[in-house]
């Protein structure tokens, strides 16, 4: 959604290759790489830095060759899946930011249309989420009530 709100055309597509198989050199059985998802998540790491971390410190490029799953499904599986998705918590950290900005800021009008778009992509990634089940069928954003949500 990064072309959304800009007159852009952006660069589309996948940049890593689709491999069925986990390439020869990575160095981590999947037992070991479970065990390393688990501990992150359980200290409370987000799943796209969980990613992140895997490819930098541990060499590992992608999790569904080596588990035969994607990491939410894994995380989903053990029960430590984190309530919210990590890209809605994201984007309701910024509107919240933003807010408060504008509270001090009256004249920005700049900022007000950019605080629009911000709350455009969280209603659309609201209704995404609630059709495909991760969030409940009646969650709606509020500003007010998602401040306390991030906080």
């Amino acid at each position: 959604m990064a072309k959304l709100h800009s007159k852009k055309h952006g660069k589309s597509g996948r940049k890593r290759q689709k491999a069925k198989v986990s390439p020869k050199w990575v160095d981590y059985s999947a037992k070991e790489v479970k065990e390393i998802i688990a501990d992150l998540a359980k200290k409370g790491t987000a799943p796209t830095m969980i990613g992140v971390i895997l490819r930098d410190q541990y060499a590992v490029p992608a999790v569904k060759p080596i588990l035969g799953k994607t990491l939410n499904a894994f995380l989903a599986e053990e029960n430590i899946l984190p309530q919210y998705p990590d890209d809605l918590i994201n984007l309701i950290r910024k509107a919240i930011g933003m807010r408060n900005h504008l509270k001090s800021n009256k004249a920005d009008t700049h900022g007000k249309v950019k605080l629009l778009h911000v709350e455009s992509k969280i209603h659309r990634l609201v209704k995404f989420y609630t059709r495909n089940g991760r969030l409940p069928a009646d969650w709606k954003y509020d500003s007010e009530t998602a401040a306390l949500l991030v906080k």
